[in-house]
């Protein structure tokens, strides 16, 4: 759980509040002016206990006020645990910082809430970095990452290959039924405390994150894409029943934890599970304890193509800035793929550009982990880019555990469909 937390996979998404996150709608002055003349412009990053990104990011920082004089970044780090707090509080206050860090889901909602400026004069430079990591609303761009990370099936071939299962490659997943044939051979020969982990044991953002993409996988989503109004017919249509029927069996017949450990990378280093659903930070741990040995296998076809979450932590500009070209200006000099490599080497993530990965050692074409840049670009599915996606995240939370611990699948999802409709009614317009 640590390693998501300082990912942001956890994020604010699942607690941030629309009611306070709406009060702020312009206003602020975060930028002052020195005797010299050089404008001052307050920054904020959630990464005060994470040492090896925020001392990228004052890298970074120092590079762009020691580049030019008419701008001084000040920057300030909070822990992760209270940056919503702080965040939400000054929005409320129309004290915003000139600069910000926003976990990528969250991005349409404070968009919309009319605190974030959207970034001017990047269309081509941000065109060479993942989709992924350039978040939008409503046909803008408002912020963009430096890096991303991505699910993958942890397993070993040593176990494949004792089990006679075919180890899928990117251009050939499993399929539904190989992927169960193969949870039913680990199953039955009593070696694994469970098949599969599925880190049902952890809470919040988690969810939408790594079971939305299996839900999509089915044919299903969170809500109806084409208008964001309704999850009607999306996360309660025969597809998204489909998915729930199976995530309850996988939990009903054993072959997952309906809550797993706190730790779902060592329960399976240690040997209590055989394939372990998780993200990109996985490779480092895994790969010390079992070297070559190690497979970082793609996610499972369901029908509908293999799926994987995607986004993470971004930089935008808010509204409460009294210098928006300042703010601007620190944006385009920090997007540099330089810049890129350096953030995403010392969080060892994926970076947002190619150039940056060709930096990045592991990252280069071909290098060991440059098969998550690939299941990143081939299978990533955005969290919706809604206002709403904090609701939903929230309520398909609700709904995935009910299903798990044997809720009636299509009542639970009929109702949360209600209550996403609901709640999207105050975007429309």
């Amino acid at each position: 759980m640590k390693s998501l937390k300082k990912l942001g996979v956890l994020g604010l998404a699942a607690a941030l509040s629309l009611s306070v996150v709406a009060c702020s709608k312009g206003g602020g002055g975060q930028a002052t002016s020195t005797s010299t003349g050089t404008v001052e412009l307050s920054m904020w990053t959630h990464n005060a206990g994470n040492k090896e990104e925020l001392a990228a990011i004052k890298s970074v920082v120092s590079d762009f006020n020691a580049s030019q004089t008419a701008y001084k970044v000040n920057l300030q780090a909070f822990p992760q645990d209270s940056y919503n707090q702080s965040v939400t509080a000054a929005a409320a206050a129309k004290k915003l910082p000139c600069i910000l860090d926003i976990d990528q889901p969250n991005v349409a909602n404070w968009a919309w809430a009319g605190y974030l400026a959207p970034i001017e004069g990047m269309d081509e430079t941000l065109s060479k970095f993942l989709p992924s990591t350039v978040a939008k609303y409503d046909g803008k761009t408002y912020a963009y990452g430096y890096y991303d990370v991505t699910l993958a099936w942890v397993t070993r071939k040593s176990t494949l290959n004792k089990y006679d299962i075919r180890i899928p490659t990117i251009d050939q997943p499993w399929t539904a039924d190989e992927f169960m044939a193969a949870l039913k051979k680990l199953k039955d020969s009593g070696d694994f405390q469970y098949p599969a982990d599925l880190a049902t044991g952890w809470t919040g953002e988690w969810w939408p994150y790594a079971y939305s993409p299996l839900l999509q996988s089915f044919g299903g989503d969170l809500i109806n894409r084409t208008d964001y109004k309704s999850a009607q017919g999306s996360l309660n249509g025969d597809a998204a029943i489909k998915w729930a029927n199976w995530f309850a069996e996988m939990g009903k017949e054993g072959y997952i934890a309906k809550k797993s450990g706190s730790d779902p990378s060592q329960d399976f280093m240690n040997g209590k599970t055989a394939l372990l659903w998780n993200g990109s930070w996985t490779a480092v741990p895994t790969r010390k304890k079992f070297g070559d040995d190690i497979v970082f296998a793609p996610p499972v076809d369901f029908g509908n193509g293999p799926k994987v979450g995607g986004g993470s932590w971004t930089w935008g500009a808010s509204t409460n800035c009294a210098d928006p070209a300042g703010a601007q200006a620190y944006l385009k000099f920090a997007a540099a793929d330089k810049y890129v490599a350096e953030v995403a080497k010392d969080t060892n993530n994926i970076p947002a550009t190619d150039a940056a990965a060709a930096m990045v050692p592991g990252f280069e074409e071909g290098g060991e982990n440059d098969v998550f840049r690939q299941f990143a670009k081939r299978f990533t599915v955005m969290r919706p880019e809604t206002p709403g996606y904090p609701f939903i995240a929230t309520e398909f939370e609700k709904a995935a555990k009910d299903i798990l611990n044997g809720a009636d699948p299509k009542a639970t999802l009929d109702q949360a469909v209600t209550n996403i409709d609901d709640n999207q009614q105050q975007f429309a317009g």
